[in-house]
């Protein structure tokens, strides 16, 4: 280990990157769990948040009386699970969200993947929902890790029902970062293996060509609510830009595992540098994991993933890391007849025996598990994640808060 790891508690020491960030924090309310209705998926969640569901050290110790007591709000940088299901399914929890992520800092919001229900999970997480107007007005960027649908769903969701609830109050565009489109379809079409590329003429768009469209597929809701409502240009709250990665080739779109590279910046501003790196989710390519460091540490989001050197060079020292998992036994089971799929999953995807041995490695404070698959009980299926990990585990449920110092 390059560095020394606190094994109570995440973040051993303050980063500067922000000098002077901080002492703003307080004075701003942040984002912070509501109770949501009583129903099993909730009953899970609160399960995982209590221990009474799952072992002692699948859980964090601090999450329970951030989970139970609702009037705290954490004061510093902070996670919040917003859904932890991976993969397009509808779980037997009705209520269970997909795949999306939110770090507060400074009051202020980033999402990472707006998976099924995302942003009815980001009104319920949110300070401002007394504000019927407001709730969305905190929100200040998304980052779009790659374009399978269960990770950008809700997309356009969360801009159109926001522009209702307060995202029209932004001080200044939504930051929009994600893949970019690619040049070339390299791989040849064989008839007899797949049909024909749907959209031939733009068969993988990026985040812009996805932004655009959407847009204009709903223009009569659009143009209603401007004319009519009197609401601003909702396009104009958003700044949508392609992620462009240093030194990539066309050659890059067909490979399983990407070339080692250098972590490169996508974003920055006073509350939170934002950086990327290429990860392994063929045939998805590219497919991003992301770090955000900020004045009270660093968190790295893995993205969908298979075991990665680049995303270990990313994650290096980090507070918290929340890494996608997949159990292998489900896969034999559930796709025993179908070896394309299995082995698809397995290459594209972190098994659970992998995990401990890639975080020991990066040598981060704190791991958690999101991105279930499969994302329904028993939970106990994940515990083998933390075999040769000496850090803090954790298995999230839906709507979990994080800090990234211990209350």
């Amino acid at each position: 280990m390059a560095h020394e790891r606190s094994t109570d508690q995440p973040g051993p020491s303050r980063r500067s990157l922000l000098i002077g960030a901080s002492a703003a924090m307080s004075a701003v309310p942040l984002m912070s769990v509501c109770a949501p209705p009583a129903t099993a998926a909730s009953a899970r969640a609160a399960a995982a948040g209590s221990g009474t569901g799952i072992p002692k050290e699948a859980r964090l110790p601090w999450l329970k009386n951030a989970r139970q007591d609702q009037g705290k709000r954490p004061t510093a940088t902070h996670v919040i699970t917003l859904g932890v299901g991976g993969g397009p399914s509808w779980y037997e929890e009705g209520e269970l969200a997909g795949i999306g992520t939110a770090i507060v800092v400074g009051g202020h919001t980033y999402l990472v993947d707006v998976g099924d229900r995302v942003p009815e999970q980001y009104k319920r997480a949110n300070p401002n929902r007394h504000d019927a107007y407001a709730e969305f007005s905190t929100l200040a960027g998304v980052f779009l890790t790659h374009l399978h649908s269960d990770h950008i769903i809700d997309y356009f969701k969360l801009f159109n029902y926001g522009w209702w609830v307060g995202l029209s109050q932004v001080s200044e565009p939504v930051v929009v970062r994600g893949p970019g489109r690619r040049e070339t379809v390299t791989r040849p079409h064989d008839p007899t293996q797949a049909p024909e590329p749907f959209n031939p003429e733009n068969p993988m768009p990026g985040t812009v060509d996805l932004t655009e469209s959407v847009f204009a597929a709903y223009a009569t809701d659009i143009n209603d609510r401007q004319r009519d409502n009197g609401f601003p240009e909702l396009r104009a709250l958003l700044d949508v830009q392609d992620i462009v990665i240093p030194g990539a080739t066309v050659e890059w779109e067909s490979m399983k595992t990407m070339p080692t590279m250098d972590p490169f910046t996508v974003h920055e501003d006073d509350r939170v540098k934002v950086t990327a790196i290429a990860v392994n989710h063929f045939p998805i390519y590219p497919a991003f994991a992301y770090r955000f460091d900020t004045d009270d540490g660093s968190i790295v989001i893995s993205g969908d993933t298979g075991p990665s050197p680049n995303l270990i060079t990313l994650a290096k020292g980090a507070d918290v890391l929340l890494h996608e998992v997949i159990d292998n036994a489900w896969i034999d089971t559930v796709y025993k007849d179908r070896e394309g799929v299995a082995q698809h999953l397995r290459e594209a995807h972190t098994s659970t025996s992998l995990l401990g041995g890639i975080a020991e490695e990066a040598g981060v404070n704190t791991l958690v598990l999101h991105h279930l698959v499969p994302a329904n009980p028993p939970l106990e299926r994940f515990l083998t994640a933390r075999n040769g990990f000496s850090g803090n585990f954790h298995i999230a449920a839906d709507l979990d808060v994080i800090p990234l110092r211990r209350p």
